[in-house]
């Protein structure tokens, strides 16, 4: 049963059996709450049968198709604010982004309600910045200072 009577989208980065955070937590509470239609940069999960995404419909972007793009889509980093813009939420009167990277970045459109769930910035970014940089090859090329600079 669902909260609102109308069709809701829930957007949140990616699906990964490996992300068990907080904002996933969130995630499984809203869907719960919503029975909204998932959208994702990537999904890697609801392939799953034990996970609670098993058998969902989940609606991903360009990236999912990209090599590794499930599994390692934090590699595309510069690819994801062009991936979240385009996803197609049309017919969605309610748009839901959880976000703590890119997905409050969803275009909507001025009849839609845009509700964004904002959680703490990516930690492996702040707490591990200086670690992620050394074993990234993204920062050593020549989007370095960039990569630096959005973290």
């Amino acid at each position: 049963m669902s909260l609102f009577s109308f069709p809701t989208a829930l957007v949140h980065e990616w699906f990964s059996p490996r992300s068990v955070g907080g904002a996933e937590l969130v995630v499984r509470e809203l869907d719960g709450l919503l029975n909204p239609q998932l959208f994702a940069l990537v999904d890697g999960e609801s392939a799953l049968p034990q996970s609670w995404l098993a058998g969902r419909s989940i609606r991903t972007s360009f990236i999912q198709q990209l090599p590794f793009g499930p599994s390692h889509v934090q590699q595309y980093l510069p690819l994801l604010p062009l991936a979240i813009e385009q996803l197609d939420l049309g017919g969605f009167p309610m748009v839901l982004s959880s976000s703590h990277l890119v997905a409050k970045g969803v275009l909507t459109s001025p009849d839609q309600l845009h509700v964004s769930y904002v959680h703490t910035p990516v930690r492996y970014a702040w707490d591990q910045m200086q670690a992620y940089l050394r074993g990234s090859r993204i920062a050593r090329g020549p989007l370095g200072p960039w990569v630096r600079w959005q973290l």
